[in-house]
């Protein structure tokens, strides 16, 4: 391009172009049209994809680094420099890799990135393929324009978000500290997005925090034998007596700062009373919008696979399950202590998979940047805090120091299930939701 992000400083109250707004549909419905689902175990291959993204940012006048720990896992990284070298450097990250998808399930197929009555369709629309094209639309215009922001932008897009990130941000925080050098704070998906509360009005969720990944897997051992004799030693029995038990249990409320604020300011808005020693009886007054913290006022536990035995008339001497948990920030000595106590004596656990819990200020001035953007754009919406169920890549970015946020912006109608489509059929994210995030996240890193 004639024009490149190192050029001149403009105007951070400049308005998005329509060629923005054109190239981010066509960047998502691009990005979808890349297969890269993740099946796990390694199984996946981001490359096609980051070499897109790479040829984006270089026609942007970046000089994008590809990198990878795996062959065919490929992630994207590039800095743009700001016009004050004294401050924070602020990261700005999205994955590449999506969860695999059963055609069969979907009304269109689900890697065609079809475009149908102003709606994007297909994998990764909105996780999260809808926020790299932001991204790439945004540093593209600013090149068009000359733009540089006041601090440093460094942009990833990652692989193997959606399994273990080994081969993405882990392996970029482990072994790539130089590039985020000066990074304090970051911004990815999950955030920013419309949430219709069923009496009128629109909420806009920013994540401030993130509860603790502990995927576990449990094993019971026993005395193996004939199916027709009494075994008190049954390791399928004892298996699962513990996974009944770790199913019925009621983890205790423990509000986190970023929970306590999102139910003050919820309850503010609802013109009810915030007593936060009542949090079951404050969530039923909430109605809906209680959807945004239920899930966040507690650790958590839930079995989802079991695996024991070959033949019907043998009893197995193994039996083992797995169990999708998650803590609170703060809170895992007490899931650890809890999960001794309900696996009990014949069953051992140990982490699968185990990443950090996270939490954010909410008076930081980037917080505030992210509320104004949102209030210029959507001037009828309420932004709240909130603190997400699961986690993201910024748990790894984590290692680094940088302080991670969720703020991936979409303005959605009333009755499209943003939450649902993460993961689900049909998984597909409006034209204009995607022209609202440009506008708003170019406003939010102009002032950022």
């Amino acid at each position: 391009m004639a024009d490149s992000i190192a050029g001149r400083a403009t105007d951070t109250r400049a308005q998005v172009d329509e060629r923005a707004l054109d190239e981010v549909v066509r960047f998502t419905s691009e990005l979808i049209r890349i297969d890269t689902s993740n099946f796990g175990g390694g199984d996946c291959r981001e490359r096609p994809a980051a070499e897109y993204a790479a040829e984006q940012l270089a026609e942007a006048g970046l000089e994008p680094t590809l990198l990878e720990r795996t062959p065919g896992r490929t992630n994207v990284v590039a800095r743009i420099a700001g016009t004050d070298p004294s401050a924070d450097a602020l990261l700005v990250h999205g994955h590449l890799d999506v969860v695999p998808a059963q055609a069969a399930d979907w009304s269109v197929p689900p890697f065609s990135g079809e475009i149908r009555d102003g709606v994007v369709w297909g994998r990764g629309a909105v996780d999260m393929k809808n926020m790299d094209a932001m991204i790439l639309a945004v540093v593209r215009q600013w090149a068009r324009e000359g733009f540089r922001p006041r601090r440093d932008l460094v942009i990833a897009f990652t692989a193997d978000e959606e399994a273990s990130a080994e081969d993405g941000s882990g392996f970029l925080a482990d072994e790539h500290k130089d590039l985020f050098e000066g990074c304090t704070e970051g911004i990815s998906e999950s955030g920013a997005f419309t949430f219709h509360d069923g009496r009128g009005r629109h909420l806009y969720p920013i994540a401030a925090g993130e509860r603790g990944t502990a995927w576990l897997k449990l094993t019971a051992r026993g005395r193996a034998g004939h199916g027709s004799k009494v075994n008190r030693s049954n390791a399928v029995t004892r298996l699962a007596a513990a996974i009944a038990r770790i199913g019925a249990y009621e983890w205790p409320l423990r509000l986190t700062p970023t929970v306590r604020a999102a139910l003050t300011e919820l309850a503010d808005l609802y013109g009810i009373d915030g007593d936060l020693g009542d949090v079951d009886g404050l969530l039923a007054k909430l109605g809906p919008a209680a959807k945004l913290v239920e899930s966040t006022v507690r650790n958590s536990a839930n079995p989802t696979m079991l695996n024991a035995g070959y033949k019907i008339n043998v009893i197995p001497g193994e039996a083992v399950a797995y169990v999708d948990g998650r803590y609170l920030p703060g809170g895992e000595d007490e899931f650890r202590t809890t999960l001794d106590l309900l696996t009990g004596p014949d069953v051992e656990w140990e982490f699968h998979h185990r990443e950090v819990a996270l939490q954010a200020p909410v008076d930081s001035a980037t917080y505030a940047n992210m509320r104004a953007a949102v209030a210029e754009f959507a001037p009828e919406g309420h932004v709240v805090p909130y603190c997400m169920s699961g986690g993201t890549d910024a748990k790894q970015f984590s290692r680094l120091g940088i302080t991670g946020y969720g703020f991936a912006p979409l303005k959605l109608p009333e009755g499209f299930d943003y939450q649902a489509l993460f993961h689900g059929v049909d998984e597909r994210v409006p034209v204009e939701a995607l022209h609202f995030g440009v506008r708003v996240l170019d406003r939010f890193l102009r002032t950022a």
